[in-house]
């Protein structure tokens, strides 16, 4: 079997730009994608496919692999047979060659021995044109684009090492694998390819995402590996420029707790690291700042005027290290002059856009309209001047909200409308010189130009033609692989193997206790202590994989210990009953006074309408189901008891929300209409990973139902667990 690295084992329908159809859904395709980050024609490809058996009895199963006329299939044959036990798993992988470059489409039919059951994904694959492959000791030189004016793009320097799950969203979009694959960001090697592809294109510098981790005291990062680590310790650094984005909207601890802090320890800290580097980006011998949220700084410093005063001293400061000042540009991207007068009175010089929110899932042309609306408006606003951002798309971290993609065709078209624009601005101005591009690697939120697998270098060449000297001159567009350089994602990849082997391990069927067909999920986390799951004892195979948290003795085997960490059960559409629905747990704290503190959770930003929730709110019991944003709280008469064991249910019948504790009813609201569903996963313990929103305390016996439970029977549930907690 060909290397599989490529295959993102996320149990979704529909992958890889693949859309599968499941009828009936006893046969599910998890996946269907390439091996390899990008293709080439003329060059072995392998294409993997992962098909489960979703039902509860074995099935023989073939799977086929349909082919167009360009494309040849080397190895085995393309049709494979297999027997499947129930909820088991097969991984198929196929070796095919393109004579040619170009989109085509790649197929996978699979169907029953009975023809009782089948399943199909379809795949679009771009073969980039064929060549050569050779070895080479390195990555050959850079050979910069000469360009008409300072082309720069956003980057964003999220992919670590540690963090495999940055690159959730890629599980749901494999046609956005980079053509460095799943790398890790702080690899010297990397940035090389960064740079020597965004410099032949014509990208002059990075504007990278800077994250500081705590105020009033010596600089500690975030996700600062892409400059220290990566940047600064590549052979190709020289070659282009870079600036940073101080990204303070984290209140608390990403801005600053003073203007002595901003003075003395965060502005020494850029000076002796960045702007004293002869790489990072200045103009008329300024360096330029970006920040993502200017109007932060007044509550940090104390007012308007105090932020005024301390850029004035930031740039006091540059002079005094060499330069003839500092630039400061401040993030808006909307169209209220109200804002932008406040950055003039703050003291920023220009504002920019991280990127352009557009809504009601916008046509290419439509993208690009209002973007230009956008700019257009910003500048007829004559407040503050800008430097222009152009956005080739969005998604959001969840495909929440608005999604939207320009192809490349569509973007250089929108790149030459911002190029012919910025031609008409007073050539003192920054904007008249420079442009930035939205966004290099925004893998997960769904922007991104840097090669990948769906659309190859095309965002990169768009880019050359409008903005090259002489774009037509001839450059190869080398992929690691032609030259036997990496794979970058070694430690990534044994990551998320190991996610697969515990999403296989949370899928086990285990039951306790009487059948109940309306029982969606039960979480009794009475698993080994060490254990990384917590298993779905209802037998519908919705366990979850534990995220920094550990178990204790509970009020029946063992309890999940909610101080920080939670269970994380991936998105189901089980997990979203609309007509009715019922929570039922017991938790146990010694914390009192808790609020805003959530042990069930699945009400996200880009959804907070629908989904539901449990926890504490002004230290009494809540359960919410929104009917709009962050709507209809439901309290508990009375705080939640402190130091015992106590049980507390939530209902919903369509019509009327009631919450419960220890089986009595402490409050109803009504709430006419479905519960609107969402794709998001179920957070247990906790808000979100790593949320502070964390529930302080014991949760046990976690019990979800698709229909509301009466009185009487929350009320037994109570009794039969009290009874055990006294034994």
């Amino acid at each position: 079997m060909q290397n599989t690295r490529w295959l993102f084992l996320a149990t979704v329908l529909c992958c890889a730009g693949a859309h599968a159809m499941v009828t009936p859904p006893e046969i599910r395709v998890v996946s269907f994608a390439l091996e390899k980050p990008v293709a080439r024609a003329k060059r072995a490809t392998g294409i993997s496919a992962a098909i489960e058996n979703a039902c509860e009895s074995a099935m023989q199963l073939r799977a086929t692999l349909v082919l167009p006329a360009t494309v040849r299939l080397t190895s085995p044959k393309a049709e494979i047979d297999m027997k499947l036990e129930p909820h088991d798993e097969a991984k198929l992988s196929w070796t095919i060659e393109s004579d040619a470059p170009g989109e085509c489409d790649l197929k996978l039919e699979v169907t029953s021995a009975e023809n009782t059951a089948r399943a199909a994904a379809t795949v679009r694959v771009l073969f980039l044109p064929a060549l050569e492959p050779q070895k080479l000791d390195y990555i050959p030189e850079p050979d910069p684009l000469k360009t008409s004016m300072l082309i720069g793009a956003h980057n964003c320097p999220l992919w670590e090492s540690d963090k495999p799950e940055m690159w959730a969203n890629l599980k749901k979009h494999p046609e956005r694998t980079p053509a460095l694959g799943f790398y890790s960001q702080e690899n010297p090697e990397v940035a090389d390819w960064e740079t020597k592809w965004a410099v032949e294109h014509g990208v002059s510098f990075f504007v990278y995402c800077w994250y500081r981790d705590g105020q009033g005291g010596p600089v500690k990062q975030r996700f600062g590996s892409a400059i220290h680590d990566a940047l600064f310790k590549s052979k190709f650094a020289s070659k282009m420029k870079f600036t940073i984005m101080w990204e303070n909207q984290t209140r608390g601890k990403a801005g600053v707790a003073n203007e002595d802090d901003l003075l003395n320890n965060l502005l020494p800290f850029w000076i002796d690291n960045y702007f004293k580097n002869p790489s990072y980006l200045k103009i008329d011998n300024k360096p330029v700042l970006f920040i993502y949220v200017p109007t932060f700084l007044i509550q940090d410093l104390g007012g308007e005027a105090n932020v005024a005063k301390a850029f004035d001293k930031m740039r006091e400061a540059c002079r005094k290290a060499g330069f003839d000042g500092l630039y400061i540009l401040g993030e808006y991207r909307g169209q209220d002059a109200k804002v932008l007068q406040q950055f003039k009175r703050l003291g920023v010089d220009y504002s920019f856009a991280y990127c352009w929110h557009i809504q009601n899932n916008p046509t290419p042309q439509q993208a690009i309209d209002t973007q230009m609306r956008y700019i257009r408006k910003t500048q007829d606003l004559n407040v503050l001047p800008q430097v222009v951002t152009v956005s080739q798309a969005w998604s959001g971290w969840r495909d929440e909200g608005s999604i939207w993609k320009i192809p490349p065709t569509d973007f250089e078209t929108l790149l030459r409308q911002a190029k012919d624009f910025t031609a008409t601005l007073p050539k003192e101005q920054l904007g008249s010189r420079m442009l930035l591009l939205d966004n290099w690697n925004e893998w997960g939120e769904g922007h991104y130009i840097l090669p990948y697998r769906e659309y190859g270098f095309g965002y990169l060449d768009a880019v050359r033609k409008v903005f090259g000297e002489n774009p037509k001159e001839p450059h190869v567009d080398l992929l690691p692989e032609d030259i036997g350089r990496g794979p970058y994602d070694t430690a990534i990849r044994t990551l998320l193997e190991k996610a697969d082997e515990n999403r296989k391990l949370v899928r086990k069927r285990v039951t306790k206790g009487k059948p109940d067909p309306d029982l969606i999920a039960w979480w009794a986390f009475d698993e080994n202590k060490d254990a990384p799951f917590a298993l779905d004892y209802s037998g519908n195979r919705l366990g979850g994989k534990l995220e920094g948290a550990q178990r204790a003795a509970g009020i029946d085997g063992n309890a999940l210990v909610c101080n920080g960490g939670c269970v994380i059960v991936e998105n189901s559409s089980a997990l979203s009953p609309t007509t009715a629905l019922s929570i039922a747990c017991w938790v146990k704290t010694d914390t009192a006074a808790q609020s805003n503190n959530w042990f069930l959770n699945r009400v996200f930003a880009g959804g907070t309408s629908s989904g539901y929730r449990m926890g504490v709110v002004e230290g009494k019991p809540c359960f919410e189901i929104p009917l709009t944003d962050w709507s209809h709280h439901l309290k508990a008469n009375e705080p939640l008891p402190t130091g015992r064991w106590v049980h507390l249910a939530g209902t919903f019948d369509g019509k009327t929300m009631r919450i419960y504790v220890d089986g009595k009813e402490q409050g109803s609201l009504e709430r006419p209409g479905e519960i609107k569903p969402n794709a998001f996963h179920l957070c247990i313990g906790n808000f979100e990973v790593k949320h502070a929103a964390f529930f302080n305390g014991l949760l046990d016996e976690v019990k979800l139902y698709r229909r509301a439970l009466t009185a009487d029977e929350i009320r037994k549930e109570y009794e039969d667990g009290a009874e055990r907690a006294v034994k």
